[in-house]
Order: structure tokens, then sequence, then C-alpha cells
């Protein structure tokens, strides 16, 4: 006997897809690009007034997929502090959400948390349609005004052309609250470092270690093309004052020689022009497929025996600034098997997981 299909209307079922707000007459748009707003993760952003990770113009020669992925905002944070009884976020992304294995909130989506640095709290993620590329969404209303410091995180796997914040018409905006430091870690790596495939921006790794340090994070991972060129070095090193350095790139590597040969010589460009700024060398993390493909654990462990290698010969050389980090015991062994969406990429609680044990790592190198 046939079974005739229905429709399932989510709003019926209250799981509602998408907001739309109403009464936008009663708001003040303002942008983000303007003071007093706070743009974390763009140290290019002054110069080229748009949110991308790279400079547009550097002078190196960029892989085309590292140029066209620098557009992803993925570690791009918007900060400030505001007393409006309402908060609605307007923003045109580069185009619609259309990855399998990632949600539309973490590839496209704006999440928002709210409390000073290192207390911050997650409240929603802005609702839109992943077919859509320009959505408007209320992410709080309350009864009256309260002053809230706002951080809102960006999306990971898309790029962003406008944002707009919408408060009250007489809501007072004013500086976010400082960070811990004022010097940035910038972080290089895989998909993973960009974000794949976290649920909402808020828990890339990078993200999370940023609210808890609290530092600002500049994200330049780069999905399955991060692979140590020496231009990204180059364009790396220009990054005023940076706190630390951290390498995560092994995953986008192919074979052995490949992180040997980059390896070296992306870790003295930056260290001719930052000779005492920490560098923290991350190995890949152990996935969900590697007890099953004994060759892809093999060559983990050849990068991974690489990588140590690297970092002992710099520091026979005096370089006693320079540390390494065993990707494969970020995850903890009891948690490998469901801390990936596909094998591979981590679900949140593999990056809440990676995050956690990185921190007391990072801190006392800070």
């Amino acid at each position: 006997m046939a079974v005739q299909s229905k429709e399932i209307n989510l709003d019926q079922l209250g799981g509602t897809i998408y907001q739309e707000t109403t009464n936008g007459e009663q708001l003040r748009w303002h942008s983000p690009l303007e003071a007093p707003f706070h743009i974390a993760g763009f140290p290019w952003l002054a110069q080229d007034g748009i949110y991308r990770r790279l400079p547009l113009a550097s002078g190196a020669v960029l892989p085309p997929a590292v140029d066209t992925l620098a557009y992803c905002t993925a570690g791009g944070q918007i900060r400030f502090r505001t007393n409006s009884s309402r908060l609605v976020i307007r923003v045109r992304l580069a185009g619609p959400a259309n990855m399998y294995h990632m949600p539309p909130t973490g590839q496209c989506g704006v999440d928002c948390y709210l409390g000073e640095p290192g207390e911050q709290s997650f409240i929603t993620t802005a609702k839109f349609k992943p077919t859509e590329s320009e959505y408007e969404s209320q992410l709080y209303q309350w009864d009256t005004k309260k002053d809230v410091a706002v951080t809102l995180n960006l999306p990971l796997y898309q790029g962003v052309e406008e944002v707009w914040i919408g408060v009250d018409k007489d809501a007072v905006i004013s500086d976010a609250p400082a960070y811990a430091s004022s010097r940035p870690v910038i972080i290089y790596g895989t998909s993973i470092t960009q974000g794949g495939c976290a649920s909402r921006p808020g828990m890339a790794y990078s993200n999370i270690l940023s609210r808890m340090i609290p530092v600002e994070f500049v994200n330049l991972g780069f999905s399955g093309n991060g692979k140590g060129e020496p231009e990204l070095a180059h364009i790396m090193s220009e990054i005023d004052d940076p706190a630390l350095f951290i390498l995560d790139y092994e995953g986008n590597t192919g074979e052995a020689g490949n992180i040997a040969r980059t390896l070296p010589a992306f870790i003295q460009i930056l260290r001719e022009r930052h000779p005492e700024v920490p560098i923290l060398v991350v190995s890949r993390i152990c996935t969900a497929e590697d007890q099953f493909y004994m060759e892809r654990r093999e060559l983990n462990d050849r990068r991974r025996l690489i990588q140590i290698e690297n970092v002992e010969q710099r520091r026979t050389e005096e370089d006693r600034n320079i540390h390494f980090v065993d990707g494969f015991k970020l995850l903890g062994d009891d948690f490998v098997n469901d801390c990936t969406v596909d094998g591979t990429h981590p679900t949140d609680l593999g990056f809440l997981r990676m995050a956690q044990s990185l921190a007391p790592i990072i801190k006392p190198l800070l």
C-alpha cells in the first residue's frame, strides 16, 4: 500500500526556520565600520575597508583559492556596548548556504554573545532562509533598556559584503570593553582552523579561545588550501605586534615531504621580523577515520615527527620561544568517535575539546 507523503509545516510545529523583523521604522541602523564599533579578526580592515582576512594588495601572488577564501569572515567579530532594548542585524552575503556537512547557521550565520570579555554568554543565532544571501534577524528584545557588552561572530564559510546593526532610535552605543591584551593571536591552518564544521560561528575553536583567554584571534584558516606557502608567512609577519603565532596547517600538506619543506621556511620568515614572538606548532588532530585507515595514520605519524624535529632543532639553536603541541591529544581518546561531522571535521563538541586542551598551553605563552 502506497503511503502518500505530506509536506511538514515547521511553523505550525514551533520550528520556525527564519524570522523577519517587524516595525523596522522604530530602529536606527548603524554600520559597524564606523566608531565606536570594534571589529576584530581583520588586520587590514582600516586599509582596505572590507571584511577580508588578507590584504587586497600585498605584493605577494596568492594561490587563487586562498585569495577567494580570504573573503570568508571566519574569526571576525563585531564588538560594542549598548543599552538598546532590541538588537537586530541585517547581513548581505556573497552567496547563500551550500554545504552538505555544515549547518547554514555556521556557514552563513551570525551568533550573539553578551557579557564582558571572559564572561560572555551565548544568547542566540540569526534566523534566516538558507537559500537566500540577504537576511534580517532579531537577536534579542527586552522589556526595558539594559546595558550589555555585545560580541557578534561573523560567518565562517561565506563572504560578508554588508552588515548593519539595528538598535532603538534613542539607544546609546559605546566602546567595546577591552581585551585582556591588545596584542592579537594569529592562527594559520586548515578547514578545521577556519571552523568547518561548527554549527554556528562562535563554536569555531579560535572563537572559543577568544572567549576563554580572552584576546583577539586572527583566523587565517583556509579550507584545503593553507599549505605553508611562503607568501602567507610574509603576509602574517606584517601584522603589527602579534602576541603569538599558531601554525596548524599539517592537514593540508599531503605527503610528508611537503611539510618537511615548507615548515622550516615558514618559521624562518616569521622569525626574521618577529624574533621573540612565541610560535606554537600544532599537529593535526586525530579523527574518527584515522582508526580505520592505517596508511593515513602512518602518514600523520611521519608528518607529526617532522614537526617535532623542526621545533627541537630550532630550540637547540637557542630559539626558546617555539613550542610543539601534539594534535592527536587535543580531543582525548574517549571523545574521538563522537567529535566529527564527517569523520574529519569537528562537531561543536570537538571544537570545545580542542579549545579546552589548547587554552592552558596558550595562556602562559601570552
